[in-house]
């Protein structure tokens, strides 16, 4: 794991090559991720599977137990071996993994440490018997007659569901008019993933504190203040390795993400602050056997650290930065923790120094009236080397109909981009948004 201004060596050592061919099923396998997972070092030797769509494991209500009878024939019913189950994906595939994986014996994840890292106020628990590096939180009282944070957490501060997926349901509070006015779209956000994560909870002898809080629940937490970035890695016979440092740079004014970038631009000594941190809760969490990732805020002038969120699973938003940068994206070590291998990851080996990973957003609801055609998107790739663009809207749509968006923004577009430097980067996403504009309609319906 390295910065830009002075590496930071963990090891680089080769890609394993798995010598017979095995087939791995992707939870939610979708176009982008398959052609990432297809092209990395080795994978002539996996078949990959789609196991249930994207949109099955998200549209609507989240009905796990549903899911998980659909994944379990669509399984049955294949002719070859099920040598590994996988998914990059929140809720609820994170948590199918390890169900599916412990009936049929294959390596995964426990459930349990799954759990404990996806429950944000079991997670905080767990946090703070360990570390202190953390903000004030606990849970919030979603029917109280006078709405007010709770006991030792101050202004401003988050809400959040303890099960989401994509900061879904997630709010910015600045006082109490704010929270009273937020918390009737929450009562209407916590349904959605929440009363399913129940269903996942009841599998589990769960500490009396967790049990009474359920998955339907909301918590608070004082607002950190600084950068933010997200460390990932991998958990291998109980030992926590960590391979990169993903930095998270958010549009002027707003919460929302304009791009993340790798490697991350900051100190040794904070990379080195946030591997200690990050190997403390995982093994506090026994979480084994698994991707990771951990979201961090640092702030430049006081030098703080603070965890924000632990994530039991890599993230399928890097893969191709990883793979831009190091020659191999993440997705690797999914797959050979699922094949009960130690994973092996190289640094260094791509062929651009620095990566990014941007967002084209709109701010206010409305009607895509127009985008960019396959053909336009095909020579702009072209012609512009390192580059990548991924729809993420169609015509027609009113966005605040599309499915997985953060509280105060609406996706339109991604675009991956190489670069020698950040100005590189930068003039890539200028050329992009002056080469393939979207039109929105902004009219109300």
């Amino acid at each position: 794991m390295r910065s830009p201004t002075s590496p930071v060596t963990i090891g680089t050592i080769p890609i394993k090559v798995v010598q017979m061919s095995q087939n791995v099923f992707v939870l939610g396998l979708d176009e982008a991720n398959q052609q990432v997972l297809e092209a990395m070092p080795g994978a002539e030797e996996f078949t990959f599977h789609q196991l249930l769509t994207q949109e099955e494991m998200q549209q609507g209500q989240v009905d796990v137990l549903a899911l998980l009878e659909r994944a379990e024939a669509q399984l049955d019913a294949f002719s070859g071996s099920v040598d590994a189950i996988v998914s990059y994906w929140d809720f609820p595939g994170t948590l199918m993994v390890p169900i599916l994986c412990r009936r049929r014996g294959l390596p995964s994840a426990d459930l349990e440490a799954v759990v404990r890292c996806e429950h944000k106020y079991w997670s905080r628990l767990i946090q703070s018997r360990v570390i202190d590096s953390m903000p004030a939180f606990g849970l919030l009282d979603l029917e109280a007659e006078t709405p007010r944070l709770p006991e030792g957490v101050t202004y401003p501060a988050w809400i959040k569901p303890v099960q989401s997926a994509s900061s879904e349901g997630a709010y910015y509070i600045e006082n109490d008019d704010d929270l009273a006015r937020t918390l009737p779209l929450a009562r209407e956000d916590v349904v959605r993933m929440g009363e399913p994560f129940e269903d996942v909870l009841a599998m589990l002898d769960l500490p009396p504190e967790i049990a009474k809080a359920g998955g339907a629940a909301y918590m608070a937490e004082e607002a950190a203040q600084g950068q933010q970035m997200t460390i990932e890695g991998f958990v291998a016979d109980d030992q926590v390795h960590v391979y990169g440092l993903v930095q998270s740079v958010n549009y002027p004014d707003s919460s929302s993400f304009l791009r993340y970038q790798y490697p991350a631009n900051v100190p040794d000594a904070v990379v080195d602050q946030m591997r200690m941190i990050s190997e403390q809760v995982i093994s506090a969490a026994g979480l084994n056997n698994s991707t990771f990732n951990i979201e961090y805020f640092w702030d430049e002038g006081t030098g703080r650290v603070r965890l924000l969120e632990v994530n039991a699973r890599h993230s399928q938003s890097h893969a191709s930065m990883f793979d831009m940068v190091d020659g191999v994206p993440n997705h690797y070590a999914m797959v050979a923790l699922a094949l009960g291998q130690r994973p092996e990851l190289p640094e260094d080996r791509g062929p651009y120094p620095m990566a990014a990973k941007w967002f084209r957003r709109h701010f206010s609801d409305g009607v895509v009236t127009r985008v960019p055609t396959p053909d336009q998107i095909a020579r702009f790739e072209q012609r512009v080397p390192g580059t990548t663009v991924d729809l993420a809207v169609t015509e027609g749509v009113r966005l605040s109909e599309t499915e997985l968006q953060d509280s105060y923004s609406y996706a339109l577009a991604e675009l991956v981009t190489g670069g020698q430097d950040e100005a590189d980067l930068q003039r890539k996403y200028e050329a992009f948004l002056a080469s393939l504009p979207i039109h929105i309609d902004n009219e109300e319906s």
